[in-house]
């Protein structure tokens, strides 16, 4: 059950002094992602999955498997597949991105680990796919449901630019959509970027994260009209509250996004933004938890997941430039 207190103080933090006395060198970071990877203590082949494994002297995967004769390590089959990287600096970056409720930028994960910033840039987004493991539906709410718009200001455009927006609509043309659900029975969160906010398209989220028969809380978006245990609070004509009849915890995860998107990263490109939403839902969703055990949650989701740089970097469609 969620517990509420001020700055989460029933939460166990970890300071970096019990940071650096916990995980003091490589071999005790190894230990620590083993334990979370074989927690039963029986190593498995990534590979076929056999226990039939040996304690090796290969330079760079301790470990063999005698059934199908490869060799491996604790990154093997996740997302720190073939990073050069020590694991001491990898549960170093886990540490900076669950203790940074607005994100960490890459400048500064370059600065506290002693990495280029594009191997900064790299290793977050491979631990960002990890945060998309920590589901958070459907939901038997009720559940807020509402949409946000990420992307910069027409007032820092080029006159072309906002000419060229002028030309095709006001408001939020030109960024990119995102919609969210907030479950007030669990307070977790789920979020994606959208296309568009069409009612098929909105409609299809909602029913997605939310279990049939939920109670809807929306604004009174016409996208949403039709939904079953629907309510809705007038923001056109300045109603915000209506007995138990709002949005305003979804809107408290948008304004977390938003700080973030201005004060910590500055740019959220659509080629990459589900993968920031991701990290912020799912630190959202793990918040009440001691800090090592998010740790280890993010840990165990950089398993059976793969993302090399060329697939980071690939073209899928959508912008890599902020809007600006």
């Amino acid at each position: 059950m969620t517990r509420k207190a001020p700055g989460k103080s029933h939460r166990k933090g970890i300071t970096l002094l019990e940071l650096v006395q916990l995980f003091p060198d490589e071999e005790a970071a190894r230990i620590w992602f083993e334990g979370i990877l074989w927690p039963d203590g029986i190593r498995v082949c990534p590979r076929c999955e056999s226990t039939n494994t040996h304690e090796c002297t290969h330079a760079k995967m301790p470990y063999r498997c005698r059934d199908c004769r490869k060799y491996f390590s604790v990154k093997t089959g996740t997302v720190m597949t073939g990073s050069p990287l020590p694991l001491l600096k990898w549960v170093y970056a886990i540490y900076l991105d669950t203790t940074s409720l607005k994100g960490v930028a890459s400048m500064k994960v370059h600065r506290d680990l002693g990495i280029t910033q594009k191997t900064a840039w790299f290793m977050q987004q491979r631990i960002r796919e990890a945060f998309a493991h920590e589901g958070a539906g459907p939901f038997d709410g009720p559940v807020e449901v509402d949409e946000t718009y990420v992307g910069g200001r027409r007032k820092n455009m080029s006159n072309a630019k906002r000419k060229a927006l002028a030309d095709t609509g006001r408001g939020p043309m030109g960024k990119t959509a995102v919609v969210g659900a907030k479950d007030r029975a669990s307070n977790r969160v789920a979020a994606k970027v959208v296309h568009e906010t069409t009612a098929p398209v909105l409609v299809s989220f909602v029913q997605s994260n939310a279990s049939v028969g939920t109670t809807i809380y929306t604004d009174d978006a016409s996208a949403y009209q039709g939904l079953p245990n629907h309510e809705t609070v007038k923001h056109s004509v300045g109603e915000y509250v209506r007995d138990q009849i709002h949005t305003n915890g979804v809107e408290s995860f948008w304004s977390m996004l938003k700080r973030a998107y201005k004060g910590t990263f500055h740019k959220m490109s659509p080629k990459h933004l589900q993968r920031y939403v991701n990290e912020f839902a799912g630190r959202h969703n793990i918040r009440d938890l001691d800090t090592l055990h998010q740790m280890a949650i993010v840990a165990s989701g950089l398993v059976g997941r793969s993302l090399p740089y060329r697939h980071l970097i690939a073209a899928n469609g959508l912008e890599s430039g902020a809007r600006a």
